[in-house]
């Protein structure tokens, strides 16, 4: 074990907190610091719906992108099954998915780890005429304004230490000694290590009452869904890719409610509580690498886990593992002198 050496996280949603636990858990002799501009509630994260669901990536062995939503799904059931489910806001749920069209796949490869994967009867899908085949399962939802700041503690009494700061460029760190920077920012990441690849695509999810709902519906083509959770049901959304409006779009609004209310009639009676819009940091994959940098006169390694897109909750237990692996191997590889 490596007594001493100073480890930076940054970035504080879901990917980050995630990360920065893995890490001090695993490695207790070393100093980790969460260095972030915004916490929750202010992450993208926070308004994640937090259903855990995967989509496959296209340049990314399927045994790693099974092996990130396993150990996520995993992780989170412990949670859902233990005494500080209510507090982390981690709760089972259980729905379907309907497609639009009969899929070739016979099933999709995160079938197994869900719990109870079946195809829908005729009967079932007797209430969503325009669509033609579905799935059944229950999987988690993952309260992000919950989970984060249980993360965060989870962190502290880890002996974690939390610093809020803006950072434009890693570079910006070179002062500051880290041996060892796992970058986690996100959309941020567009910037801070000048990566053309991520960009944004705009979520727009409403927050409505409806307490009699107690399954979730979600159409396969990602964009229109209801999310019943611990205090009210998120319906959603928007894929608006390359999009960097924050502020509340009222077309998309009543395109949303419109939208859900056909799926699920009954929501023309709900309440809604509030809106929300973010942007997901996406990229054609996430990337999970670790890569040398110059800084100042020395040479810092750094482990990039960010561009995650709308998966940042599925995916982040699972990609903070991998970063673990990194992280160690950064350790490895370091010369005596850093250890001491």
């Amino acid at each position: 074990m490596k007594e001493g050496v100073r480890i930076a996280v940054v970035g504080a949603g879901v990917v980050g907190l995630s990360t920065a636990v893995c890490v001090a858990e695993a490695l207790p002799l070393c100093s980790v610091t969460l260095l972030a501009d915004r916490f929750s509630p202010d992450t993208t994260s926070d308004g994640a719906a937090g259903i855990l669901y995967a989509a496959k990536f296209p340049d990314i062995p399927m045994q790693r992108q099974k092996r990130w939503f396993k150990d996520s799904f995993d992780h989170l059931l412990a949670i859902a099954q233990s005494q500080h489910a209510p507090e982390a806001g981690v709760i089972m749920s259980s729905g379907c998915q309907i497609l639009r069209e009969i899929t070739e796949e016979k099933e999709p490869f995160w079938a197994d780890s869900v719990i109870g994967f079946r195809f829908m009867t005729d009967k079932e899908l007797q209430r969503f005429p325009d669509h033609k085949c579905g799935q059944v399962f229950t999987t988690i939802k993952c309260e992000c304004s919950s989970y984060l700041p249980w993360l965060k503690n989870r962190f502290v009494q880890l002996g974690g230490q939390v610093v809020q700061r803006k950072i434009n460029s890693l570079q910006e760190l070179s002062g500051d000694s880290y041996d060892i920077i796992v970058n986690c920012a996100g959309l941020g990441s567009k910037t801070l290590v000048d990566d053309g690849q991520v960009y944004p695509v705009r979520g727009q999810v409403l927050k409505v009452e409806a307490p009699w709902l107690k399954h979730f519906v979600r159409d396969g083509d990602g964009k229109t869904y209801i999310y019943p959770g611990v205090h009210s049901v998120t319906i959603g959304g928007t894929r608006q890719e390359h999009d960097w409006r924050l502020q509340v779009d009222k077309g998309d609004t009543s395109s949303i409610l419109e939208r859900c209310s056909r799926l699920e009639p009954s929501l023309v009676h709900a309440k809604v509580l509030g809106e929300w819009v973010g942007l997901r940091p996406s990229r054609r994959n996430p990337r999970v690498e670790k890569e040398l940098l110059r800084m100042q006169g020395r040479t810092v390694p750094v482990v990039h886990n960010y561009g995650h897109g709308g998966w940042g909750v599925t995916l982040a237990w699972g990609t903070a593992l991998d970063a673990l692996g990194l992280v160690r191997q950064c350790l490895h590889e370091m010369p005596l002198r850093a250890k001491l």
